[in-house]
Protein backbone atom coordinates (compact mmCIF):
# COMPACT_ATOMS: atom_id res chain seq x y z
CA UNK A 1 0.00 0.00 0.00
CA UNK A 2 3.16 1.82 -0.86
CA UNK A 3 1.69 3.71 -3.99
CA UNK A 4 -1.26 6.07 -3.82
CA UNK A 5 -3.83 5.51 -6.26
CA UNK A 6 -6.80 7.03 -7.44
CA UNK A 7 -9.39 8.99 -4.95
CA UNK A 8 -11.54 6.50 -3.34
CA UNK A 9 -14.59 8.96 -4.13
CA UNK A 10 -13.71 8.50 -7.51
CA UNK A 11 -13.83 4.41 -7.55
CA UNK A 12 -16.69 4.41 -4.86
CA UNK A 13 -18.76 6.42 -7.54
CA UNK A 14 -17.18 3.93 -10.27
CA UNK A 15 -18.62 0.52 -8.65
CA UNK A 16 -22.11 2.25 -7.62
CA UNK A 17 -22.69 3.37 -11.84
CA UNK A 18 -21.53 -0.12 -12.82
CA UNK A 19 -23.51 -0.96 -16.03
CA UNK A 20 -25.92 -3.67 -16.30
CA UNK A 21 -23.36 -5.68 -18.17
CA UNK A 22 -21.39 -6.43 -14.97
CA UNK A 23 -24.60 -6.99 -12.74
CA UNK A 24 -26.16 -9.21 -15.21
CA UNK A 25 -26.22 -13.10 -13.97
CA UNK A 26 -22.19 -14.81 -14.08
CA UNK A 27 -22.70 -18.17 -16.55
CA UNK A 28 -22.07 -21.21 -14.66
CA UNK A 29 -22.87 -24.28 -16.52
CA UNK A 30 -26.01 -23.20 -18.70
CA UNK A 31 -27.46 -20.48 -16.38
CA UNK A 32 -26.38 -17.04 -16.66
CA UNK A 33 -25.43 -14.78 -19.15
CA UNK A 34 -21.75 -13.14 -18.53
CA UNK A 35 -18.87 -15.46 -18.93
CA UNK A 36 -17.12 -13.95 -16.12
CA UNK A 37 -13.98 -15.79 -17.12
CA UNK A 38 -13.48 -14.67 -20.19
CA UNK A 39 -14.26 -11.25 -19.35
CA UNK A 40 -11.24 -11.22 -16.62
CA UNK A 41 -8.91 -12.65 -18.92
CA UNK A 42 -10.12 -9.70 -21.61
CA UNK A 43 -9.75 -7.29 -18.43
CA UNK A 44 -6.23 -8.29 -17.92
CA UNK A 45 -5.08 -8.84 -21.27
CA UNK A 46 -6.28 -5.13 -22.27
CA UNK A 47 -3.22 -4.20 -19.90
CA UNK A 48 -0.64 -6.71 -21.52
CA UNK A 49 -1.35 -9.86 -19.17
CA UNK A 50 -1.85 -12.92 -20.87
CA UNK A 51 -3.29 -15.69 -18.92
CA UNK A 52 -4.45 -19.09 -19.69
CA UNK A 53 -8.41 -19.02 -19.85
CA UNK A 54 -8.27 -22.01 -17.18
CA UNK A 55 -6.51 -19.66 -14.85
CA UNK A 56 -9.35 -18.02 -14.40
CA UNK A 57 -11.41 -21.45 -14.54
CA UNK A 58 -13.16 -21.06 -11.33
CA UNK A 59 -14.98 -18.14 -11.79
CA UNK A 60 -17.55 -20.17 -14.14
CA UNK A 61 -17.19 -23.57 -11.86
CA UNK A 62 -20.30 -24.54 -10.43
CA UNK A 63 -18.14 -25.66 -7.00
CA UNK A 64 -17.33 -21.97 -6.39
CA UNK A 65 -18.82 -19.97 -4.29
CA UNK A 66 -22.20 -18.52 -5.50
CA UNK A 67 -21.38 -15.00 -4.94
CA UNK A 68 -17.51 -15.34 -6.20
CA UNK A 69 -18.72 -14.67 -10.33
CA UNK A 70 -20.37 -11.40 -9.28
CA UNK A 71 -17.86 -10.14 -7.49
CA UNK A 72 -15.52 -10.99 -9.71
CA UNK A 73 -17.40 -9.04 -12.23
CA UNK A 74 -17.43 -6.30 -10.20
CA UNK A 75 -13.66 -5.87 -9.55
CA UNK A 76 -13.00 -6.44 -13.38
CA UNK A 77 -15.43 -3.37 -13.80
CA UNK A 78 -12.98 -1.22 -11.16
CA UNK A 79 -9.91 -3.14 -12.66
CA UNK A 80 -10.47 -1.46 -16.08
CA UNK A 81 -10.12 1.88 -14.86
CA UNK A 82 -7.45 3.58 -16.71
CA UNK A 83 -6.18 5.22 -13.57
CA UNK A 84 -5.08 2.30 -11.69
CA UNK A 85 -1.59 1.32 -11.64
CA UNK A 86 -1.15 -1.75 -12.12
CA UNK A 87 1.28 -4.19 -10.57
CA UNK A 88 3.87 -6.53 -12.91
CA UNK A 89 3.05 -9.48 -11.13
CA UNK A 90 0.10 -11.27 -12.90
CA UNK A 91 -0.16 -13.45 -9.67
CA UNK A 92 -1.31 -10.43 -7.68
CA UNK A 93 -4.54 -9.78 -9.93
CA UNK A 94 -5.07 -13.90 -10.01
CA UNK A 95 -5.29 -13.60 -6.07
CA UNK A 96 -7.54 -10.65 -6.46
CA UNK A 97 -9.97 -12.30 -8.58
CA UNK A 98 -9.82 -15.72 -7.31
CA UNK A 99 -8.81 -16.07 -3.74
CA UNK A 100 -9.94 -12.60 -2.31
CA UNK A 101 -13.35 -12.84 -4.26
CA UNK A 102 -13.72 -16.24 -3.01
CA UNK A 103 -13.22 -14.84 0.58
CA UNK A 104 -15.77 -12.15 0.09
CA UNK A 105 -17.93 -14.22 -1.25
CA UNK A 106 -19.00 -16.11 1.70
CA UNK A 107 -20.46 -12.78 3.39
CA UNK A 108 -21.18 -10.42 0.73
CA UNK A 109 -22.87 -10.24 -2.78
CA UNK A 110 -22.35 -8.45 -5.62
CA UNK A 111 -25.89 -6.53 -4.96
CA UNK A 112 -24.98 -5.98 -1.53
CA UNK A 113 -21.77 -4.30 -2.76
CA UNK A 114 -23.27 -1.43 -5.05
CA UNK A 115 -26.58 -0.70 -3.02
CA UNK A 116 -23.80 0.19 0.21
CA UNK A 117 -21.49 2.85 0.04
CA UNK A 118 -19.52 1.10 2.97
CA UNK A 119 -19.53 -2.24 1.22
CA UNK A 120 -18.60 -0.48 -2.28
CA UNK A 121 -15.41 1.33 0.10
CA UNK A 122 -14.60 -2.31 1.21
CA UNK A 123 -14.55 -3.95 -2.20
CA UNK A 124 -12.77 -0.64 -3.14
CA UNK A 125 -10.30 -1.13 -0.43
CA UNK A 126 -9.78 -4.52 -0.83
CA UNK A 127 -8.78 -4.06 -4.97
CA UNK A 128 -6.46 -1.13 -3.44
CA UNK A 129 -4.77 -3.65 -1.67
CA UNK A 130 -4.30 -5.92 -3.80
CA UNK A 131 -2.46 -3.47 -6.37
CA UNK A 132 -0.80 -2.50 -3.75
CA UNK A 133 -1.86 0.42 -3.20
CA UNK A 134 -3.96 3.38 -1.10
CA UNK A 135 -6.62 5.89 -1.87
CA UNK A 136 -5.03 9.01 -2.79
CA UNK A 137 -4.40 11.82 -0.36
CA UNK A 138 -4.94 8.95 2.84
CA UNK A 139 -1.53 8.39 5.22
CA UNK A 140 -0.29 4.35 5.17
CA UNK A 141 -1.89 4.04 8.42
CA UNK A 142 -5.31 6.03 8.11
CA UNK A 143 -5.91 3.32 5.26
CA UNK A 144 -5.22 0.43 7.22
CA UNK A 145 -7.23 1.61 9.83
CA UNK A 146 -10.02 2.56 7.51
CA UNK A 147 -9.64 -0.91 6.04
CA UNK A 148 -9.96 -2.46 9.34
CA UNK A 149 -13.69 -0.51 10.26
CA UNK A 150 -15.35 -1.33 6.76
CA UNK A 151 -13.88 -5.08 6.21
CA UNK A 152 -16.18 -8.08 6.94
CA UNK A 153 -13.64 -10.43 6.05
CA UNK A 154 -11.61 -8.56 9.07
CA UNK A 155 -14.87 -8.56 11.12
CA UNK A 156 -15.49 -11.90 10.28
CA UNK A 157 -12.08 -12.50 11.88
CA UNK A 158 -12.49 -10.64 14.87
CA UNK A 159 -15.95 -12.56 15.80
CA UNK A 160 -14.41 -16.46 15.10
CA UNK A 161 -11.10 -15.08 17.25
CA UNK A 162 -13.47 -14.18 19.94
CA UNK A 163 -15.41 -16.96 19.41
CA UNK A 164 -12.85 -19.37 20.02
CA UNK A 165 -11.38 -17.20 22.97
CA UNK A 166 -14.80 -17.88 24.72
CA UNK A 167 -14.66 -21.41 23.89
CA UNK A 168 -11.11 -21.31 25.39
CA UNK A 169 -12.17 -19.56 28.80
CA UNK A 170 -15.38 -21.80 29.04
CA UNK A 171 -13.05 -25.01 28.73
CA UNK A 172 -10.77 -23.59 31.10
CA UNK A 173 -13.55 -22.37 33.89
CA UNK A 174 -14.68 -26.32 33.37
CA UNK A 175 -11.30 -28.02 33.74
CA UNK A 176 -11.40 -25.42 37.16
CA UNK A 177 -14.56 -26.45 38.37
CA UNK A 178 -13.76 -30.12 37.57
CA UNK A 179 -10.05 -29.78 39.49
CA UNK A 180 -11.34 -27.83 42.31
CA UNK A 181 -14.66 -30.85 42.69
CA UNK A 182 -11.71 -33.22 42.90
CA UNK A 183 -10.24 -31.88 45.41
CA UNK A 184 -13.05 -31.32 47.46
CA UNK A 185 -13.74 -34.81 47.06
CA UNK A 186 -10.44 -36.04 48.00
CA UNK A 187 -10.78 -34.01 51.05
CA UNK A 188 -13.87 -35.22 52.26
CA UNK A 189 -11.86 -38.93 51.38
CA UNK A 190 -9.40 -38.28 53.81
CA UNK A 191 -11.27 -37.40 56.43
Amino acid sequence: MDIEGPPLPLLTRRLADAPADFLAAPRIGAAGVVHVDALARDVLAARGIEVPIGALAALASPSSPREQPGLALLMCWLLAMPQLQWPNDPRALLDLLLARTKELAAHLSAQQIVADDERREELVRLTLQGLGQRPAGEALAHARDRWLAVSTLERARLIHASRAAEERARAIREALARKAAEESADKWSRE
